[in-house]
């Protein structure tokens, strides 16, 4: 080799090392980004946040699915929206998403509120229900008349139920706006509102 080129060389050697050193380096194991939506699409990670136990911690979704066979319903989709407990790797449940047909209207619950302008359905605190528009279940690939998604979130019982974060109207606020939230969105993504 000759002595012009020897410099050159030397260069992109160390260089080419420290790509390698570099690459091969421990560097506290970067995370994904969270996903922008949880719930199949259906939930923003910000209105999944709405609903707070208080205690904190990053959102996050367990998704699953189920499809009928024979005379059973077509469309079972569903998912877990759970908080990282501070200082673990542990997560506790905040919420369910149910994403189901249904053969019959069951109406509202007793003591509910309508869903608003532009949507078939009702809220309470702790449940509410929405109404997918006329041809969603078809288009989703059920039979049946009724496409819903429901939003349950656990009962809170004793010391729980006395620390309430938010009044009463907040939070038929909030399990409304998951749900209609939740229906935009499929019904977008299904074409067929």
């Amino acid at each position: 080799m000759r002595k012009k080129w020897l410099p050159l060389t030397v260069v992109l050697g160390v260089a080419g090392a420290a790509v390698v050193t570099a690459s091969l380096w421990p560097d506290g194991e970067k995370k994904p980004p969270p996903a922008k939506t949880l719930c199949h699409g259906a939930l923003s990670r910000q209105t999944a946040e709405l609903i707070d136990d208080g205690k904190g911690g990053e959102v996050s979704a367990e998704e699953w699915e189920s499809k009928g066979k024979g005379g059973d319903d077509a469309v079972f989709k569903a998912c877990g929206v759970m908080r990282a407990n501070p200082g673990g790797d542990s997560r506790r449940g905040i919420f369910n998403l149910v994403i189901a047909d249904e053969r019959h209207d069951s109406g509202p619950r007793k003591d509910s509120v309508p869903l608003g302008s532009g949507f078939k359905g009702w809220a309470l605190p702790e449940e509410a229900r929405a109404v997918l528009p006329d041809g969603c279940a078809a288009r989703m690939g059920s039979t049946a008349p009724y496409l819903t998604v429901t939003f349950i979130a656990p009962p809170r019982k004793g010391e729980e139920q006395e620390k309430d974060l938010v009044d009463r109207d907040t939070a038929i606020r909030n399990s409304a706006a998951v749900v209609r939230e939740a229906a935009t969105n499929l019904a977008r993504l299904a074409d067929c509102g």
